[in-house]
């Protein structure tokens, strides 16, 4: 694996990595000011995600191997070059034609990565010119400081120079991003606030959105009680514990999200909020839980369960049902909402006009 394939790997990993972690205050912000989410606008936001952690990547990495003897040997990375107009004298000493003089091409990178930011910046964030080139600038600033300070000191002398030459094509190359890119079209509060129709891919996407609440939120209460015992543990050696993590990782966040905040709440799941829908009427304990136990709820109970291996098929079956249900059912309800006697509806005609309950 090449440096650079090695680099874009980690960006992508990194990328999707965060857009799971991050996929539904997105979902819930895109919804609150542009009224719905849509696919180009997700795999956008997607794109920033991974372009972000490519910048990381391409700066900061390879990592030599810094100690004693690499500091001594490179004691010139630890003078800053002042002189933003430096690669016109480094480009003399490379005897080649100009599109292939390493010096020039190295400036026609450092623009060129910074061109995205001043996109995303534009079409992504909604933000002015000054703010995109201005933005631009900071980022780079941060990551040639990063690189003078061998990343803030966590290594013993710097193993990238910092270069004010840098500095000044990647905010050239902001400053191209955000000229190229027209901002988007301002979406108005009347129509944000306005109903939508309930479609299955909202109904999926809510779904979605619910099983990775409970995939992280499980996750990090599971990480918590491992550090917790690792701290507590004289050996430092953490033993399996199935039952706590099914507890920890799956039934108690499944139940919290999925059926008391419901029940706290007008009846949404944290999935149904963020693409703004919930059930008609007020949550009753009954319907809620025989939601609860045919929809998501009892499919995560399900496969928290040491046997859940052996149901496989039928944990499969649950979802097509369920997806299927929730393309065909009347007004999208799903099997669960038909099960339980619940309508689903957009969450701001209720807010406009009460809605009976189904």
């Amino acid at each position: 694996m090449s440096q650079w394939t090695g680099q874009t790997v980690l960006a992508l990993m990194g990328g999707f990595a965060l857009a799971f972690v991050l996929v539904l205050p997105f979902v819930a912000r895109s919804y609150r000011i542009r009224g719905s989410v849509g696919v180009g606008r997700a795999l956008t936001g997607l794109a920033f995600l991974v372009y972000a952690l490519a910048l990381v990547t391409y700066t900061l990495l390879p990592q030599p191997v810094v100690d004693e003897a690499f500091c001594a040997a490179n004691t010139a990375l630890t003078h800053p070059v002042w002189n933003p107009l430096e690669f016109l004298s480094d480009m003399r000493k490379f005897h080649t034609g100009l599109l292939r003089n390493p010096a020039l091409q190295q400036v026609v990178f450092n623009a060129a990565l910074f061109v995205p930011w001043g996109f995303f910046l534009r079409r992504l964030f909604g933000r002015g010119l000054a703010t995109a080139i201005g933005t631009g600038f900071l980022v780079s600033l941060a990551i040639e400081c990063t690189q003078l300070t061998g990343v803030w000191f966590l290594f013993e002398c710097p193993y990238r120079l910092f270069d004010t030459g840098d500095l000044a094509a990647n905010t050239l190359g902001a400053a191209v991003g955000a000229l190229l890119t027209r901002p988007p079209a301002v979406v108005a509060a009347a129509d944000a606030a306005a109903p939508r129709p309930v479609t299955t891919a909202r109904r999926v996407l809510g779904m979605a959105l619910d099983l990775i609440a409970v995939t992280l939120t499980g996750a990090v209460l599971v990480v918590a009680a491992e550090a917790f015992e690792y701290l507590r543990s004289a050996d430092r050696v953490l033993a399996a514990h199935p039952l706590r993590d099914a507890v920890l990782g799956t039934w108690l966040p499944t139940v919290v999200l999925l059926l008391v905040v419901p029940l706290l709440g007008n009846g949404a799941t944290p999935g149904q909020r963020a693409v703004r829908l919930r059930p008609a009427g007020d949550p009753v304990f009954g319907r809620a839980l025989v939601r609860f136990l045919v929809g998501s709820g009892g499919y995560l109970l399900l496969s928290g369960l040491d046997m859940a291996n052996s149901w496989n098929g039928v944990l499969s079956l649950w979802l097509l049902v369920h997806l299927v249900a929730a393309w065909r059912t009347r007004g999208h309800r799903g099997l669960s909402g038909v099960v339980a006697g619940l309508e689903v509806v957009d969450s701001r005609s209720v807010s406009r006009e009460p809605v009976a309950a189904g």
